[in-house]
């Protein structure tokens, strides 16, 4: 299974930068992982901009892909229900698990309805930024559970 991560605009802070390619390098231990940064759009009205950006998002979905967005009004999981989550895609055959990070106004209504899960990662409110790093972090977390790896404990 492949792993594909999709978000608005680029991140912006070098540490960040750094934090997400770390994880990026030790999840390909166990899935090959791809992320693909979409335009923000600017100037415009909010629908305007939320309806730009997912279609941009849904570009870049690879055919067959199945998506789920991150959103606070998604399901919470706890990092070992994660794993099983992930898991249970890789189990079923999946090609490819996309996790899409909207911006600023969210996802469409025509994004919602072609995911296959909303999960929130807290009820807290996090930058569009930390989001990104925290999302790696608990996919790699996840891949240790899977593995009976010491990462989670």
């Amino acid at each position: 299974m492949k792993i594909r991560l999709l978000w608005v605009g680029k991140s912006q802070e070098e540490w960040l930068k750094n934090g997400i390619e770390e994880y990026r390098r030790r999840i390909g231990r166990y899935f090959p992982l791809e992320i693909s940064e979409v335009r923000e759009e600017k100037g415009a009205e909010a629908e305007a901009m939320r309806q730009k950006e997912c279609e941009r998002l849904e570009k870049a979905l690879s055919r067959g892909s199945r998506l789920i967005l991150l959103d606070e009004r998604g399901e919470e999981l706890t990092s070992p229900q994660f794993a099983d989550f992930m898991g249970r895609y890789r189990d079923s055959g999946t090609q490819e698990l996309a996790f899409a990070i909207g911006g600023a106004y969210g996802f469409s209504q025509s994004l919602r309805s072609r995911a296959h899960h909303s999960i929130a990662l807290s009820r807290m409110t996090f930058t569009h930024q930390m989001v990104r790093l925290f999302l790696v972090e608990q996919i790699y977390r996840g891949c240790t559970i899977l593995n009976n790896e010491h990462y989670h404990h």
